[in-house]
């Protein structure tokens, strides 16, 4: 009983629907049904069946969720490995797929030349610094009263 505890913890933490988690589940809800069940039977109120349906339709709803994801992943895996499959094929055996993870792990012969050119810095601006355009800066004028003075502007002209 420990050893299910301590794995029903560890399976909150782990991505994907776990043995472990799913049986307590299942428990819990089958408990919910007798709770319900012996709730009807002392006070014959129909709410308890109502809960009841509620209880077993969410049930029935995560276990079929969880069948689902279930069969996803097996045809994810499936699919990854026909890809390997076939990689490995047309590599004739060789396990150069050129992936960005492969680049990164052969990346720590490169010189400081190569490193410097693949930063997020355009060319030749290493030294070169732009000073920043304020609002008043700006080709036009941001605000909106001028705007404003140019129509009371010209509506005054044409009343002339």
């Amino acid at each position: 009983m420990a050893t299910f505890l301590t794995n029903l913890f560890e399976s909150i933490f782990t991505p994907g629907p776990t043995h472990t988690l799913i049986v307590a589940t299942n428990v819990s809800f089958a408990a919910l049904q007798l709770v319900l069940l012996g709730l009807l039977v002392a006070t014959y109120s129909i709410h308890f069946i109502i809960l009841s349906i509620l209880s077993a339709g969410l049930w029935w709803a995560i276990n079929w969720f969880v069948t689902e994801l279930q069969a996803v992943n097996e045809e994810h895996l499936k699919t990854r490995i026909a890809k390997e499959r076939r990689r490995d094929y047309d590599d004739g055996g060789t396990d150069d797929s050129g992936t960005e993870t492969e680049w990164a792990e052969g990346s720590q012969n490169l010189d400081q030349s190569q490193i410097k050119g693949a930063g997020l810095k355009p060319a030749g601006a290493e030294g070169a610094m732009r000073k920043r355009r304020s609002l008043g800066e700006a080709s036009g004028d941001m605000s909106t009263d001028s705007e404003w003075d140019k129509v009371e502007d010209e509506g005054e002209e044409n009343r002339q």
